[in-house]
């Protein structure tokens, strides 16, 4: 999606109602902060906001992600080139959460191991041992909790027999055996058991 011409489009869309940006927030209500990063092609609508803004701008969702009024010759190629666009976004998002699940996994490991060896290590009472050694532990399964959450949500997993590519439950990741990113489990479509590798793309 080209967020500088979507809010060039809502800007004019906004100007023909004859609506101030303030006006506009008001109606939706918003700030006309809000209201001027879309049109300035800096942050797009909630999609919460999407249909009443459109509404008010007297359009269709479908022009609005276009940034252009669709007519019905172009209406198809317009909405794949969008959805399209919508897929790309997506395997871009997934990319950026997998390099974040390796900070946080390794950062939830630091957290976990540092307070063990200085346990070990330095001279203090039982109990501050154990005090320390917790201190250490709560922080970091949080930190693992997220980073299985990124492993289950971002990008897909491809069965091994059947090449189906999906996104497994979070159950069905936790309790997974697994190499790195390849885990051993369930296909939902053959429901045979194989090593599965994570793939960004959907097919």
């Amino acid at each position: 999606m080209n967020q500088i011409k979507i809010g060039k489009f809502i800007a004019e869309r906004r100007r023909a109602a004859g609506l101030t940006q303030l006006q506009l927030a008001e109606k939706l209500n918003i700030t006309d902060r809000a209201v001027s990063k879309w049109e300035t092609g800096r942050a797009m609508p909630d999609s919460s906001l999407m249909i009443p803004l459109c509404a008010i701008l007297e359009i269709s969702v479908n022009d609005l992600l276009c940034g252009e009024v669709v007519t019905l010759d172009n209406c198809n190629k317009e909405l794949e080139n969008v959805l399209l666009e919508m897929v790309k976004q997506k395997e871009e998002n997934d990319k950026h959460l997998l390099m974040l699940e390796w900070v946080i996994g390794g950062l939830s490991l630091i957290i976990l191991l540092l307070p063990i060896f200085i346990a070990a290590y330095l001279s203090m009472e039982d109990w501050q041992r154990i005090v320390l050694i917790c201190s250490g532990l709560i922080p970091s399964f949080v930190g693992f909790f997220f980073t299985m959450k990124i492993e289950q949500v971002a990008g897909y997993y491809e069965c091994k027999h059947c090449h189906h590519r999906y996104v497994p439950t979070y159950k069905a990741i936790s309790a997974a055996p697994h190499m790195g990113r390849t885990r051993y489990m369930r296909c939902p479509r053959c429901h045979k058991k194989s090593w599965q590798k994570k793939v960004i793309e959907k097919e």
